[in-house]
């Protein structure tokens, strides 16, 4: 898994299809639902008429971590859920790109909200382990 300053990032030699699957169970397992889905290669079709690889932001939520972080600044709220992307990398790969939820922390300093971040990272840092584990691992915090 690489990391940039602000998302989790790997590329696996799936399907596109069989990765947002894996990706919604994984998910489940760490805890998150997902609240919103937007497909960016239908709204781009329909709104520009044109075609890109197909491209899914799933919208994540663990609502116990939302409701701490409105807690300690209610403006976070600007920045959540937190969006998982799933985009098809062509010849069978496909890329997945998580929003780093240390980013919180680093925009609103408090001990708090830190804490809450990194509750939430660490929960999709070991979603991202189990998504690119061999098959039978897993990595996901329950």
């Amino acid at each position: 898994m690489d990391t940039t300053d602000f998302t989790l990032s790997t590329t696996l030699a799936a399907s596109y299809d069989d990765t947002v699957a894996r990706i919604r169970d994984l998910l489940g397992d760490a805890g998150f639902g997902v609240l919103t889905e937007i497909d960016i290669r239908a709204t781009l079709r329909a709104r520009l008429g044109v075609e890109v690889p197909a491209q899914l932001i799933l919208g994540a939520c663990r609502p116990q971590l939302a409701h701490r972080a409105l807690e300690v600044e209610p403006r976070v709220a600007a920045l959540m859920p937190c969006n998982v992307v799933v985009a098809d990398a062509g010849e069978g790969r496909t890329r997945v790109d998580v929003m780093d939820p240390g980013l919180l922390a680093s925009l609103v300093p408090d001990p708090e909200l830190a804490e809450v971040a990194a509750d939430a990272r660490a929960r999709l840092t070991g979603m991202m382990e189990a998504l690119t584990a061999p098959t039978g691992e897993t990595g996901a915090t329950a």
